[in-house]
């Protein structure tokens, strides 16, 4: 016997998402703020990225996001070659009792003749160049910069690395603006100009299941206060 349901109401109750299972969830944090960059205490690594250290506030920062964190059931931890994400990273170790590992792939973009603070007087000053590269999306106009390519590649490679290794888990990821804004530009197809402004220890969030990645937050501050987040604190340092 069939049943004519053409005029019928049938409802189909929305249900809250559920992570599928043998999904990775990656908690992308960006680092805290870094110490003002000058002459005196800025370094370089031998991959040519700036390499301050956090402020006072960003120091601060990472408390706030390691005492939330602690309880959100994080079961690795990783951090960037360079030294702000290894210092954002360490409250949430002593919290979690977790070794931070480093994956050098998950470095910030390299910013060529930008590098050492040079973008981000660009970006202040509204620098035509830098307008130029914010609407064309492409980090190809850096000057002897890495190039969208070789980041994107790079970026891609880094994430997988950490996500095969913990399927059905979740894990921390403390790294770096340009790296979650090209995160997420890899699982959305935006730009990865679109992403990249994320607040500091902001916390945004993939669910990954056999390779399809889905954008679950961006840009979560409610653990530095409860004003609504309109604009960083800096740039992309």
């Amino acid at each position: 016997m069939s049943v004519d349901t053409s005029s019928a109401e049938i409802a189909y109750p929305q249900k809250g998402f559920q992570v599928p299972e043998g999904a990775t969830d990656v908690l992308l944090i960006r680092h805290g703020q870094s110490a003002g960059m000058t002459a005196s205490n800025f370094r370089r690594t031998d991959t040519g990225q700036a390499d301050p250290e956090l402020s006072d506030k960003g120091h601060g920062q990472a408390a706030a996001m390691a005492e939330r964190m602690s309880r959100a059931g994080i079961q690795a931890l990783y951090v960037s070659t360079l030294i702000r994400t290894q210092q954002t990273a360490a409250p949430l170790a002593s919290f979690t009792g977790l070794t931070p590992v480093v994956v050098p792939e998950l470095r910030e973009i390299q910013l060529g003749d930008w590098e050492g603070g040079e973008f981000r007087r660009r970006l202040e000053q509204q620098d035509p160049m830098i307008l130029t590269l914010m609407r064309e999306g492409s980090w190809d106009d850096v000057p002897n910069g890495e190039g969208d390519e070789a980041f994107t590649a790079r970026v891609r490679a880094g994430l997988k690395l950490v996500v095969d290794a913990h399927p059905g888990e979740r894990i921390a990821v403390v790294c770096h603006g340009g790296v979650i804004g090209a995160a997420i530009a890899l699982a959305t197809g935006c730009s990865p100009m679109a992403f990249m402004h994320v607040d500091n220890c902001s916390v945004s969030q993939l669910i990954v299941h056999d390779g399809l990645p889905i954008v679950r937050r961006v840009n979560d501050t409610a653990h530095l206060g409860p004003a609504f987040s309109q604009a960083s604190d800096e740039a992309l340092i």
